[in-house]
């Protein structure tokens, strides 16, 4: 396995054949069915702070991982060492694994029928000619217009510019290899306001696959400034049971949280609050969260799965009601189901919504907590108990009155997600979650 001379699509051909050189040295020591991915990827991130460089770093890495089979038992190994001889090592260090491992009946490949055919061309990658230079330039601006917004900013906690691009390759013993190259890139920036002895942090940032395309970085600048200086002056709030508004740059959490419940992994392993809810109704009526795998350029787009199955359109619900799991070939199997085409997880998932922005939804909240930064994890899974640290605004009358920090919101993930009484049209286009803010009409808020 020789170095790859490139990352994009000109690296396919080499990475296929890579593929195909490990799973032919498999077969020949012996496993009866193998998976391979291969991948090759570069990148150069630059960071300043206080007017100053303080990194530039370029990264270049190439590997692959291997899973073969020897029946009904399984073993992995990767490596990001290259040549025929680290081939030949991997080989046989994920064959003696397999050799030693319990027999399952659900290890395997997908079925050979399944396998992808013909796959959409995603226009995922898209390099970025950006030097070391011009993107120091860029941070130092988006720092400096920070600094300019507001004289209350007093420090910067790090501006940087990252820019990625890869190739990576799946191939399998059924005869399906294919892969693809992509690109990402991103500009954020972290300030801090200081006013009355009291310190706020926060930021802003934006990702594409086109560096191009990225918002000014001035823009981005003002923004973290502004919000930084928004927080000022916060404190708590009395403990409460009010409506609660999930800002669109957290709300994803929710629904990511939602998928976390309904993977195929947690649930035949019993450990989560949506065992057995396939058909019940979840959510309001008018709520839909679907799947669209092919959107050209967007972040979580993907032709094919882990498993080398076609990804494809699917609602999980629909009028409130949960349609579908999100599985893989093992876990489908486990669960004595179908893989829905998810395995590595789900692709550009779209939460529906109406047409009031965030605005409109603080004016329908009337009092309660806008939610803007959480801390933690707190969420049980089994359970479906929620409580997590949080920061935000106190809300009256539908208007902003002060920031709030140091306290806790708290609730259960399958009340709240009956009890949401709107979604935002401000929706947020960088995660592979859309969703707009989000309205639950009542939690518990735990401060002071």
């Amino acid at each position: 396995m020789s170095a790859v001379d490139t990352v994009g699509p000109q690296a396919v051909p080499q990475l296929q054949a890579q593929v195909e050189q490990i799973i032919a040295e498999a077969k020949k020591q012996g496993a009866s069915a193998c998976e391979v991915a291969v991948s090759v990827e570069q990148g150069l991130s630059t960071t300043v702070r206080q007017g100053e460089v303080e990194t530039v770093e370029f990264n270049r890495d190439q590997g692959f991982g291997i899973t073969l089979y020897v029946g009904q038992r399984k073993g992995s190994a990767s490596t990001s060492a290259s040549g025929e001889a680290a081939i030949r090592e991997t080989v046989a260090a994920a064959l003696a694994i397999a050799k030693h491992a319990s027999e399952d009946e659900c290890a395997g490949l997908a079925d050979a029928g399944l396998m992808a055919r013909e796959l959409p061309q995603l226009d995922l990658y898209h390099a970025w000619s950006i030097t070391p230079e011009q993107a120091i330039e860029q941070a130092l601006s988006c720092e400096s217009a920070a600094f300019a917004a507001d004289q209350r900013i007093k420090n910067a906690d790090g501006t940087t510019l990252n820019t990625h691009q890869g190739c990576r390759v799946y191939g399998n013993s059924h005869g399906f290899v294919s892969g693809y190259a992509s690109t990402r890139h991103s500009l954020s920036c972290v300030m801090i306001a200081e006013a009355a002895g009291q310190m706020q942090r926060d930021y802003w940032y934006d990702v594409s696959r086109q560096g191009e395309l990225l918002a000014d970085a001035g823009s981005i600048g003002r923004r973290a400034a502004e919000r930084a200086v928004s927080r000022l002056g916060a404190r708590p709030v009395p403990t409460c049971e009010v409506p609660v508004l999930f800002a669109a740059e957290l709300a994803g959490g929710l629904f990511g949280s939602f998928l976390a419940a309904i993977s195929g992994g947690n649930l035949y392993r019993k450990s989560s609050f949506l065992e057995g809810t396939l058909g019940q109704q979840l959510f309001p009526e008018w709520l839909s969260i679907d799947e669209r795998p092919h959107i050209p350029r967007a972040l979580g787009s993907a032709a094919f799965d882990g498993d080398g199955l076609a990804t494809y359109a699917k609602s999980f619900v629909e009028r409130g009601e949960l349609l579908s799991y999100v599985l893989g070939t093992y876990s489908g199997r486990k669960l004595g189901m179908p893989s829905t085409a998810n395995s590595g997880g789900v692709h550009n998932l779209f939460v529906s919504h109406g047409d009031e922005d965030q605005r409109a939804l603080l004016k329908r909240m009337g009092r309660g907590l806008l939610v803007t930064e959480l801390m933690g994890q707190g969420l049980n899974m089994v359970t479906g108990d929620y409580s997590r640290g949080a920061g935000g605004y106190w809300v009256e009358n539908g208007e902003i009155q002060f920031p709030v920090q140091e306290v806790t919101i708290a609730g259960n993930l399958r009340d709240m997600f009956k009890q949401i009484v709107a979604v935002g049209n401000d929706l947020e286009l960088r995660s592979n979650i859309r969703t707009g803010s989000v309205l639950i009409e009542r939690m518990t808020v735990a401060g002071s």
